[in-house]
């Protein structure tokens, strides 16, 4: 890069690589031919810099007969090797078509530019990455290929629903019960997988439930799809679990559709699963255990969300409910139970309710804790902030008290409120087979002490007034 030596005020060495295109053969038989003359220029530019430190290396990269219309160049992917090897701080050209006619791949040379610190220069076009003027011509130069990658997804946007519209199959991985004919560009129906996915079907539609279905498909032994990549390499099946067996009953595939942005087109490949199943399908999915259990989310609080993890395999537990004689039970169920099954986990679910008054007790245990208030003392001693408006911090007998104010209090308080102090207090709960552990944060109870022990003070002093 540029500088200057700071022992002896020279400028620091910058090693240039001066970079030849033609894009034909005629005239490469000369003594002097056009790669030959872009050289010359270039090296005529680095003499030029002398005196900033610039030196032109021996090695050529010169490409004859080559379009620059792509960069599978030979002497380009040399020069990109030193590049990446460190080898090169600048890249001279006679003119930056040289370098590349694709706006494109010229953003993404000089991408790889930037990343390895390599400037970049023009002769002929007073182009140089290393003066501001040089940047801002890059930056227009960029915002255009911008412009065109937007282009070209708008275009293949536009190929993709055209194509979907016509009921073509427009890529990605394979699905089960179908094979990928790469030839014609189509789906054509696998007979072994095609049974599979008519069981899973006629199972959901007897257990109502994608977690029963993984269950059992998993205790017969069956996978989920198996294929390979273009490149060879081998995506084995997987045990299923109920996502899986979700993107299955709800795959317009199988009863011979295509879908795109939400509209539904007849597909060219075969159905495996006939209308009737489907809609029987579909009126489990609408009236799903899930879909009630949406509803009562938005309504029942969750105090220890993001807060409670499963002691056995450290996963997340989240809320989930369950409905029984009319009435709604909350839960926290563990991830690995949640996707796996009940089976994998010790641990499993816990009833909200009741771990919620767990921890909410062994709080109030810390409330009344004398150790615990002085450790509050001492916190409060070192926090300059709690003061009330800039006045002193409060007394050992205003943190007990502001304290002890909350076990009454909660109770009364809203569930926002009741989520709020409780993130504030604490760092985790973990739930074990065998009970509970309940980490505090560090500063957690200083900030609520402070927090009460302010409208306490001020309730004193207005007495005294």
């Amino acid at each position: 890069m540029i500088g200057r030596n700071e022992s002896n005020g020279q400028a620091a060495v910058i090693r240039c690589a001066i970079y030849t295109r033609k894009s034909t053969e005629e005239g490469l038989e000369m003594a002097f031919n056009s790669l030959d003359a872009q050289r010359e220029a270039g090296e005529a530019y680095i003499a030029s810099q002398k005196a900033e430190g610039w030196v032109g290396l021996a090695d050529r990269y010169d490409d004859g007969g080559f379009t620059g219309g792509n960069m599978d160049r030979p002497a380009l992917k040399r020069l990109l090797a030193d590049i990446e090897a460190g080898k090169i701080d600048t890249v001279v050209v006679y003119k930056v078509d040289r370098l590349s006619r694709s706006l494109l791949d010229f953003s993404q040379l000089i991408a790889l530019f930037d990343k390895h610190e390599v400037s970049f220069v023009s002769v002929t076009q007073s182009f140089n990455t290393t003066t501001s003027m040089g940047r801002l011509t890059l930056n227009i130069l960029l915002s255009f290929a911008q412009f065109e990658r937007e282009i070209i997804g708008e275009r293949i946007r536009d190929k993709v629903a055209a194509a979907k519209k016509k009921g073509k199959h427009t890529g990605g991985p394979p699905v089960l019960g179908y094979n990928i004919d790469r030839a014609a560009g189509r789906l054509v129906v696998n007979p072994a997988e095609a049974d599979l996915v008519r069981r899973i079907f006629k199972l959901f539609i007897q257990l109502g439930s994608t977690m029963k279905v993984a269950t059992a498909l998993n205790a017969d032994g069956s996978r989920t799809k198996a294929w390979t990549t273009r490149k060879g390499k081998v995506r084995p099946g997987q045990p299923w679990d109920k996502c899986s067996v979700n993107r299955v009953v709800n795959n317009v595939k199988y009863v011979g559709q295509v879908s795109h942005k939400g509209a539904l087109y007849k597909g060219e490949q075969e159905a495996l699963i006939d209308r009737r199943t489907w809609d029987k399908t579909r009126g489990i999915l609408a009236t799903n255990h899930n879909a009630r259990a949406a509803n009562s989310r938005r309504k029942t609080p969750a105090l220890l969300s993001g807060l409670i993890r499963c002691g056995s395999c450290g996963r997340a537990m989240g809320v989930t409910f369950t409905r029984r004689r009319g009435r709604t039970y909350r839960y926290y169920l563990c991830g690995k139970a949640a996707k796996q099954g009940y089976a994998q986990c010790p641990v499993k679910s816990v009833a909200a309710g009741e771990v919620e008054k767990a921890v909410f007790e062994q709080l109030r245990g810390v409330f009344r804790s004398p150790d615990v208030v002085a450790r509050t003392m001492r916190a409060v001693e070192v926090e300059a902030s709690w003061g009330t408006e800039g006045g002193p911090a409060p007394t050992e007998a205003e943190v007990i008290t502001a304290l002890r104010q909350i076990d009454p209090l909660w109770e009364n308080l809203f569930p926002a409120e009741q989520e709020r102090i409780a993130r504030l207090l604490l760092e985790e709960v973990i739930v074990n087979p065998n009970g509970l552990t309940v980490k505090l944060r560090a500063n957690g109870l200083s900030s609520l002490a402070a927090e009460m022990a302010s409208p306490v003070k001020a309730e004193k002093e207005e007495v005294l007034v």
